[in-house]
């Protein structure tokens, strides 16, 4: 390989040894913004375990004790520098990722009943404060190359991926149809769980960086495929999963029935000011509303609804608190912000009533055996059926991937499900499609899952793109 694409070791074993050299902070007053005392003693409860768990738990096996070291001893920047050598959005992991089940759900103390370090947290007060005080990547020793790549989808993959290319020199031209960059960073993840501010902030430092991003622009219907792979050395896909999926309900298709996403798109852009002219606002103010699911993307329409004005917000699930898959963090926000939560209930129909209002039919379950996938089946109570009525049903039943219009044409295998097909993350060229001058990473691989598993694989995607383009 080149010395071009020999920028930095991206992937890592957890509990390996830091043995990239950090850039020395050339200031003489340690940075000291408000909460850097919390900060530190926060950090210093780390036990710095000879091999840590929280690194093991992390996707993207983030260097903690050390960084959580640096803090501790006031050096900002040094810190700064580590936590982006293994995250290429650390400040919004800090806020998005669910710390509960991943790093501080393992962290030492907290298996002990101390209670963990607050891990999540001081990830995002790093950056931010580093932002603040005026640390930027170091581009200096970029030498670039004449190569480029095309990245279609400026969500949290695509980011990582140009992210990784151009401090390798490798100049990174990103795509996406929304008018602001992030994908549902942007545009799913409602503002009070992150900032857009954020968003717009890593952009600037992207873009400061050399990264370009083309906007307002649809692969496909605005630009031709072909006309990418005509024009660039690599592709990188980053679509991200936004097929919703059905429940099956009788009456789902009724006036007044909302898909999660379409709704948090909506208000999200309400917020900004970007709804387009021919797009009604949406809002619950003084509604009564049911939601039905229970991830992460229930948890967002509950908190939404609550914010909007709703009169009354519950949310169905059918299974028990314990088995629902959202954060058990979101849970309680939501409970705390006035949601109701119906554990064990199943829908059965949403019928419309006179008035314009919905009246869903509910039974209660029991959890029985396991299905495939380890989970305990719901299974309906016989006789237990009961109504609620409401003036909108908001469905957030997740996500799934779906084929591009071009994945014939172009040789790129989808499964059954529609996840695109890629090579192993350990194979010669990591993320690389069944057409071999494509890459592909995040949930249209893996189906909807965590942001920072999508930062992973557009970090691991971006090395298998290098080793190609070396070839």
């Amino acid at each position: 390989m080149s010395d071009v694409f020999q920028f930095m070791k991206l992937s890592r074993n957890p509990g390996e040894k830091v043995e990239a050299s950090v850039r020395k902070v050339e200031f003489k007053e340690i940075y000291q913004p408000l909460h850097a005392v919390d900060a530190a003693d926060q950090a210093g409860r780390c036990l710095s375990c000879g091999n840590p768990y929280c690194e093991w738990q992390c996707p993207v096996h983030n260097y903690i004790p050390n960084w959580l070291k640096l803090v501790e001893e006031g050096r900002l920047f040094e810190a700064a520098e580590l936590s982006h050598q293994t995250n290429s959005l650390p400040e919004i992991c800090g806020r998005v990722c669910p710390q509960d089940r991943l790093c501080e759900g393992a962290c030492t103390l907290n298996q002990g009943g101390f209670g963990a370090v607050s891990i999540g947290s001081i990830e995002k007060y790093i950056t931010d404060e580093a932002f603040k005080a005026g640390w930027r990547p170091d581009m200096s020793k970029v030498v670039w190359s004449d190569k480029k790549v095309a990245i279609i989808g400026a969500g949290p993959a695509g980011l990582a991926c140009a992210d990784v290319l151009v401090r390798n020199g490798v100049k990174a031209i990103v795509y996406d149809r929304y008018e602001e960059i992030g994908g549902l960073l942007t545009f799913g993840i409602p503002e009070f769980k992150l900032e857009k501010t954020v968003v717009r902030r890593r952009r600037e430092i992207l873009e400061g960086m050399g990264v370009q991003f083309i906007l307002n622009t649809e692969i496909g219907k605005d630009i031709s495929f072909a006309e990418l792979l005509k024009n660039y050395d690599a592709i990188f896909m980053g679509l991200g999963a936004y097929k919703f999926i059905k429940g099956a309900l009788p009456g789902e298709n009724s006036e007044g029935v909302l898909e999660a996403l379409p709704y948090l798109v909506n208000n999200v852009r309400q917020i900004l000011g970007t709804l387009p002219k021919d797009e009604a606002p949406l809002s619950m103010a003084g509604k009564r509303v049911l939601v039905l699911g229970g991830g992460d993307t229930a948890m967002d329409c509950n908190r939404t609804a609550i914010r909007q004005g709703a009169k009354r917000v519950i949310c169905a699930y059918r299974r028990n608190e314990s088995n629902m898959p959202g954060s058990k963090r979101e849970v309680a926000n939501a409970k705390e912000e006035g949601v109701e939560f119906l554990w064990n209930r199943q829908p059965l129909t949403i019928e419309p009533m006179i008035g314009g209002t919905l009246a869903v039919r509910l039974a209660e379950t029991l959890l029985g055996e396991p299905d495939v996938t380890g989970r305990r089946n719901a299974e309906l109570v016989l006789g237990s059926e009961d109504i609620i009525e409401c003036d909108h049903v908001i469905i957030a039943f997740g996500f799934q991937a779906e084929a591009a219009t071009w994945f014939d044409e172009q040789s790129v295998q989808t499964t059954l499900s529609g996840r695109t097909v890629v090579s192993a993350a350990d194979a010669k060229y990591p993320y690389q499609t069944t057409n071999p001058k494509i890459f592909a990473g995040g949930d249209m691989v893996r189906g909807a899952d965590l942001v920072v598993k999508a930062v992973y694989e557009g970090r691991g995607a971006a090395e298998g793109i290098m080793s190609y383009l070396s070839q």
